[in-house]
């Protein structure tokens, strides 16, 4: 299902950026998740030359069929331990001054949503995205899967697929593709390309001609 060869290189990228994190002074918080230290940040995507090159590489197809599709196929949050689900993983990661109760849940902080810019002190603002939506994954490949594939790939914070962002953003970007939404912070599409083109390539995706044409666009802008 995925291409492995292309997921180890970036794991090693990733690895070498934290090795240089946890070196320097004043690196900032590191999130022990799963058993894996993490940068207090969404992982970094892969340049604009080195995304180009995935989507020139991403399998061209018509957008399949919703049917059968049901969010519950993509079991969401898991645990990714220290008593920790990925959502709240995810907000302790993307928020700043960030603290937590006995029960990992947040009960201060702030959270900047790059989609927009805005910043929200109250989780109820914030909305986890799933970089490419769980039903557009669906209709790119993921109705073929095992519900265990589909659960990695709903809970994936090795990769640019999980983003605290304003809540009624993420409602309007809803399960549409780049070809239909991008982010209102216009300097964010060439960020936005990378990372979806990032998670498509890693998880072996397809993508339809319209939304080629836009994410190469975006990549243009960077």
């Amino acid at each position: 299902m995925q291409k492995r060869i292309r997921t180890e290189l970036y794991a090693r990228r990733r690895k070498s950026v934290i090795i240089t994190a946890l070196a320097a002074p004043c690196a900032g918080l590191l999130l022990l998740v799963n058993g894996v230290t993490a940068q207090a940040e969404p992982p970094a995507p892969p340049s604009a030359s080195e995304a180009k090159t995935m989507l020139e590489g991403l399998n061209e197809q018509a957008e399949g069929s919703m049917d059968g599709y049901d969010r519950e196929k993509f079991p969401h949050w898991s645990d990714q331990g220290e008593g920790c689900d990925t959502r709240e993983a995810v907000l302790k990661r993307d928020g700043d001054g960030v603290e937590t109760g006995s029960d990992c849940q947040a009960t201060s902080g702030s959270w900047t949503s790059p989609y927009d810019g805005e910043t929200w002190t109250n989780t109820s603002d914030v909305d986890i995205d799933h970089m490419v939506p769980l039903a557009e994954s669906w209709t790119s490949g993921a109705s073929e899967w095992t519900d265990a594939e589909r659960e990695k790939l709903a809970n994936d914070m090795s990769i640019a697929q999980l983003l605290a962002v304003t809540d009624n953003v993420n409602q309007s970007k809803s399960d549409r593709d780049p070809a239909e939404w991008m982010p209102p912070k216009n300097d964010y599409h060439c960020t936005y390309a990378r990372m979806w083109i990032w998670v498509k390539d890693t998880y072996d995706l397809t993508a339809d001609s319209a939304e080629k044409g836009a994410l190469t666009e975006a990549l243009g802008t960077c």
